[in-house]
């Protein structure tokens, strides 16, 4: 089956030097691909340049992304209607870059623009806006594949991220949901749309599940 994983974090310039990012190592996307492809699936796998993990085997054609625009770039590059398996395990930063502001002696504040912000300038404030939500446009874009999105979720309790994960799947229109993170706890949940709760006990375990959830070649 022809497959696209995505992998690691997007990255949101603030200047030319600095950006904002995220903790995504892209290791779990990138293994992930690797067992598809030992499968004997056809993987293409999207994966940040930021990423740290080892990089994919050189049978798994990469193409890298950085922000989240050009991510979704990738995702309408290689849109299709064939039925592919597409799992979205990179982390999308929630907020981009808006405006740069500094505080005058009366308290308002004036926007500045930099290609790369002096500490003279002291004290700066900056606008975060959020970023464009890539999930819900995959079906559009991919109308009969099979998409399995992530959701982590920091606060609250098991309960609460399994509640997140399921109304993730039925807002993107998607396959199925992985849910981890802080307020899951340990292991993992792969929400279906059947309306079934799968849990593994750790990656290797999620990553052997997601795999034998295709059909063999």
């Amino acid at each position: 089956m022809r497959c696209i994983v995505t992998a690691g974090g997007t990255v949101e310039s603030l200047d030319q030097v600095r950006r904002l990012t995220n903790f995504s190592t892209g290791r779990l996307g990138t293994e992930l691909a690797g067992l598809l492809v030992s499968a004997g699936h056809e993987v293409t796998l999207f994966r940040s340049r930021s990423s740290s993990a080892p990089p994919a085997p050189p049978s798994i054609g990469v193409v890298d992304f950085e922000s989240t625009a050009d991510l979704a770039s990738r995702f309408l590059e290689f849109a299709t209607d064939e039925p592919i398996a597409l799992f979205h395990a990179a982390a999308v930063s929630d907020f981009g870059v808006g405006l740069v502001y500094q505080r005058n002696g009366d308290g308002s504040l004036r926007a500045v623009c930099s290609s790369k912000y002096s500490t003279r300038l002291g004290n700066l404030l900056v606008e975060l806006r959020p970023t464009p939500k890539l999930l819900p446009s995959l079906r559009e874009w991919y109308p009969n594949a099979e998409i399995f999105g992530w959701k982590y979720e920091v606060e609250g309790t098991m309960k609460d991220a399994l509640d997140a994960g399921w109304r993730q799947l039925q807002e993107g229109r998607t396959t199925g949901c992985v849910v981890n993170g802080p307020a899951h706890g340990p292991g993992f949940s792969v929400l279906s749309v059947d309306g079934s709760i799968v849990a593994t006990s750790d990656s290797t375990g999620l990553l052997n599940h997601l795999v034998r959830l295709l059909p063999a070649p």
